[in-house]
């Protein structure tokens, strides 16, 4: 019994770190890829102060790609439809629900909603958009390989954010936003295909009725952009797991001789 019990051991921690080096394999190659991170909010009277999730996650998305492109709505004014350009050779229209709000920096709307973008002048702006079942599509002069964004207070009205790639990459993502909590939350997605591009993307809500949602510092690349091979996070975590299963399975071996 001990013997059958040491064998399936051996190959249990065999098959964990099979699993997890065929994952990076695959996950260092496969597309697309997601990036989400996402902090709390305190209340909508209440900006947070620090958004360390979030930020992990920007930067993670931030560093597979080379020299992308960045829209802080900062000197842009207006609504629907709205032409941006994110500096990198590519323009695009944001059409349907929203427009630019500007508020004084450190303050919400009162509803929980504010720009996370601070480049030091008298005011923050952000991209206001209803968030119900029609909510707004940004279409692109030319295709793109990456897309993210900051999203604020989203999820307090217990709707889950969707995000739509079309034109090549057709499909469809649900942000995996916490849903029924406090207003004020700040979250960063973003998603790459090293392999495929698109033309537009569309935000909707799963949640019943409307919500009305912030979003800030909407961010691209194109497939010459993006680093090639760009790891997983969530696969890089589980070889981790993985290596260090093995390294204790080791020790305890070690120690028993």
């Amino acid at each position: 019994m001990v013997s059958w019990l040491s064998g399936m051991k051996q190959k249990s921690t065999a098959v964990l770190f099979a699993a997890a080096f065929g994952l990076v394999a695959h996950g260092a190659y496969a597309a697309p890829i997601t990036f989400f991170g996402e902090d709390l909010g305190l209340g909508e009277d209440m900006v947070l102060g620090a958004t360390p999730n979030a930020d992990a996650a920007q930067l993670s998305f931030l560093g597979s790609l080379i020299n992308p492109g960045i829209e802080t709505f900062e000197n842009n004014s207006g609504g629907s439809p709205l032409a941006v350009s994110f500096l990198n050779g590519v323009t695009a229209t944001l059409s349907g629900s929203g427009s630019v709000v500007p508020l004084n920096n450190g303050a919400t709307n009162g509803a929980g909603r504010y720009g996370v973008t601070n480049d030091g002048g008298e005011d923050e702006r952000y991209w206001d958009a209803e968030g119900g079942v029609t909510s707004f599509t940004i279409t692109f002069s030319s295709a793109v390989s990456a897309f993210g964004f900051f999203g604020i207070d989203i999820g307090d009205f217990n709707g889950q954010l969707t995000v739509t790639t079309s034109g090549g990459l057709n499909q469809v993502f649900n942000v995996n936003n916490s849903q029924n909590i406090l207003g004020g939350s700040v979250l960063f997605w973003g998603v790459i295909d090293p392999s495929a591009t698109f033309n537009s993307v569309s935000f909707s809500n799963t949640g019943s009725g409307t919500d009305y949602f912030a979003f800030d510092d909407f961010t691209i690349g194109t497939l010459e952009q993006v680093r090639t091979p760009v790891p997983e996070p969530a696969t890089l975590t589980l070889l981790g797991m993985g290596l260090a299963g093995l390294a204790a399975r080791h020790r305890r071996r070690a120690a028993r001789r």
